[in-house]
């Protein structure tokens, strides 16, 4: 059972970034194939073909003769997914350094008013509504694009769907450059369906006639903070694999800082770039380094990668439940020998970075760790002396 579905990008009017030309679009297409399904799906446009592969695409530009309107400044900047780890970093990266700063961010209960009290300006649309996308557009220079969904949707809904849409509306309104956050070797895992759809999202934007920085990345230590760090502190439980995989993690702000640099590298145009941090670590080494900086032990809770690939396989069975299976698809690479690392030497050397300003996992655990621990101490000493005057 397959469901084909084919989308023209919506009417665009004309905007003081460039004037619509009726000749110009784009086309996509992609095929979603059912969980059970055992067609073999092929992808002409990248040339390989893989057996139950959850999403082909294909993109096509018809036209790309747009007439010139009024130039924009090249330091106005659209960031999505600004309200995320990386995304919040990048808008203050941009700040610092006197860009201009719009975030689309979607409508929410809790409006993204510290965005606004840096000085970004906040604009509510949504990648799963592409007729929301035009407007936020007008008088945008370069799009970074930090936007990824939400746990509980579809993986396909914004980090294909919402990024095709995206792309589509960029070309034909004439933004100058898209930066893409990828994932370090996304090519060479079909079977993972995020990765495949980052894989298939790079070559659709290359193939769409924009200039572009592609970025992969590896791992962010952020993440760590409430997957290791506060567990330990707090004694509750750690939940681990026994994988080998290794991941170099890097800091969400050096990860910003880097894109800058590279977004004003001529060098770097229409290239795929890749950071990692300075070093690999596996899951157990993570948790003993926050260990030893907590000064306690953790409560460790193992669950070995063939439950979680036991797990994937019994969800793939109920459409329901098939989300699920694509998210534990990662247990297929964490079951491999893997190190999500590359070499970045000549990436320092062509962005002019000396390794030494790039803060490694030590130091910025320790950073945590210390300045939670001293406020841990503080709120004791004040509790002490509430007890005192009681």
């Amino acid at each position: 059972m397959a469901l084909k579905l084919r989308s023209l990008p919506p009417h665009l009017s004309s905007s003081p970034t460039k004037a619509k030309n009726p000749n110009v679009s784009l086309f996509w297409g992609r095929s979603l194939v059912h969980p059970l399904s055992d067609v073999s799906c092929s992808s002409a446009s990248l040339g390989k073909s893989y057996a139950r592969l959850s999403i082909t695409c294909t993109a096509q530009t018809v036209s790309t003769s747009i007439s010139q309107g009024t130039p924009v400044r090249p330091t106005s900047i659209l960031v999505v997914g600004a309200t995320g780890t990386l995304g919040r970093q990048v808008v203050r990266r941009a700040l610092d350094e006197g860009y201009d700063v719009r975030c689309l961010v979607r409508p929410r209960p809790a409006p993204a008013d510290f965005l606004r009290d840096w000085g970004a300006i906040v604009v509510n649309a949504d990648l799963s509504k592409p007729e929301t996308i035009p407007a936020t557009l007008v008088g945008i220079h370069t799009i970074v694009d930090c936007a990824t969904g939400r746990p509980e949707e579809p993986i396909r809904k914004v980090d294909w769907e919402g990024k095709v849409a995206l792309i589509q509306c960029a070309k034909a309104m004439g933004i100058q450059k898209y930066v893409f956050y990828s994932i370090h070797n996304c090519d060479k895992h079909p079977e993972v369906p995020l990765m495949e759809i980052k894989y298939c999202t790079e070559k659709f934007l290359q193939d769409s006639g924009l200039n572009y920085n592609i970025i992969r990345l590896c791992g962010f230590m952020q993440g760590l903070i409430g997957q290791y760090a506060v567990p330990i502190l707090e004694e509750k439980s750690v939940w681990g694999t026994d994988a080998p995989t290794r991941i170099a993690y890097m800091d969400t702000q050096d990860i910003a800082r880097l894109t800058f640099m590279a977004m004003r590298n001529e060098k770097t145009n229409n290239k795929v770039m890749e950071f990692a941090g300075p070093r690999a670590w596996t899951t157990q080494e993570v948790i003993t380094l926050c260990e030893r900086l907590a000064g306690q032990d953790a409560n460790v809770t193992t669950v070995p990668v063939s439950v979680l690939r036991f797990t994937r396989q019994l969800t793939r069975f109920f459409q329901w439940t098939s989300d699920v299976a694509d998210r534990l698809a990662f247990t297929e690479v964490l079951s491999s020998d893997t190190v999500f690392s590359v070499p970045m030497t000549e990436t320092y050397n062509l962005l002019g970075v000396d390794q030494k300003d790039i803060v490694t996992l030590e130091k910025y655990l320790q950073d945590y760790f210390t300045n939670i621990l001293k406020k841990l101490k503080d709120l004791k000493a004040q509790s002490k002396q509430m007890d005192i005057f009681i």
